[in-house]
């Protein structure tokens, strides 16, 4: 009997007390039963109460139960107790605003699962002069990148690919309002506006400062307009100043396009925002710790874009009410 890939899929969470062969698949999972035959591009295993055709794209090893030198998965010895599993539950999280942190550490994942995972979230930012990376905090659109990616720039096309069927669908938002920018943290804050839009994907803001030195991160954009790119080092150091500020260094390929983009730890998290490099070396990438972000973010007020006068990149807050008192005063 042979069966589309959605059934036998279906049928996998059934699988786990049937003794046998095991047949290893991709997402991680197995289907245990009895293999009689093997197929270029199929595998029928025998279940005892049918009997089911796993494609060969989906396989990774098939283990006859005669090469196991313990109990078959699934199975249990005499007088043992059936093995208790519990599925891995997602890591809590609160709301800090716009953004989202994880109140509990979620574990660490390779960077293709983790990919799989956070590739909606990360966007291409395009003006008519360039191209850099953003990436979204929340669902109703806001989104970071550099100020430099913006600067001077009032037409910004949003890219983002939709995860569509186990596809990735491209489509471009032109509806894109800045809400904030910081030309010396070189951070800028949008917002899609599109009428129709979805909900975003997001991703969590996480902790820079409780970063080690030589711990995993990996980086997520466009450099040089190649869409959709990964590159993976190890942090060479958190307080690296240059123009009296303090940035993440690290040996994660960095280049224009990148600009923007965000630079995860293994947990997903987002632990800084790539926005330079240093062209005559190598492996010398920098990223604007995320504690900045969280800064920017919560006072966003005092960095808000006035629409009504381009030139002047922020919107200044009255002054308090001693001062105005002070100033009444010294009028009278």
């Amino acid at each position: 009997m042979k069966l589309p890939g959605a059934t036998w899929m279906a049928l996998l969470a059934t699988l786990a007390t049937v003794p046998g062969d095991e047949v290893q698949l991709r997402d991680q999972s197995a289907v245990i039963g009895r293999v009689i035959a093997e197929k270029p591009d199929q595998v029928f295993v025998d279940l005892g109460y049918t009997v089911i055709g796993v494609p060969r794209a989906q396989i990774v090893k098939v283990v006859k139960s005669a090469e196991k030198g313990a109990p078959t998965k699934g199975t249990k010895k005499p007088g043992e107790s059936p093995a208790k599993t519990a599925p891995a539950a997602a890591p809590a999280q609160e709301a800090k605003g716009l953004f989202t942190v994880n109140t509990t550490p979620p574990p660490e994942r390779t960077v293709r699962e983790l990919m799989a995972q956070l590739g909606q979230a990360v966007v291409q930012v395009r003006t008519p002069s360039g191209l850099g990376s953003g990436f979204f905090i929340n669902e109703d659109g806001h989104l970071i990148t550099n100020f430099h990616v913006i600067e001077g720039e009032t037409q910004i096309s949003i890219e983002v690919y939709h995860q569509r069927g186990g596809q990735l669908e491209r489509r471009a938002y032109k509806q894109a309002r800045i809400v904030a920018m910081n030309k010396f943290a070189d951070l800028a804050l949008l917002k899609i506006e599109d009428a129709g839009a979805p909900k975003f994907a997001r991703v969590p803001l996480g902790d820079a400062d409780a970063l080690a030195v030589g711990e995993r991160v990996f980086a997520f954009g466009s450099p040089l307009g190649l869409e959709r790119t990964v590159t993976e080092g190890i942090l060479s150091t958190k307080t690296r100043q240059m123009q009296g500020a303090l940035y993440l260094q690290t040996t994660t390929q960095i280049n224009p396009g990148n600009s923007g983009g965000p630079l995860f730890n293994l947990r997903g998290e987002v632990v800084g925002v790539t926005n330079m490099k240093i062209t005559f070396g190598e492996g010398l990438g920098f990223a604007i710790p995320v504690e900045q972000v969280k800064f920017f973010l919560g006072h966003r007020d005092a960095y808000a874009y006035d629409a009504d006068n381009p030139s002047n990149a922020y919107r200044y807050l009255p002054p308090p009410s001693r001062v105005k008192q002070a100033e009444t005063k010294g009028k009278k």
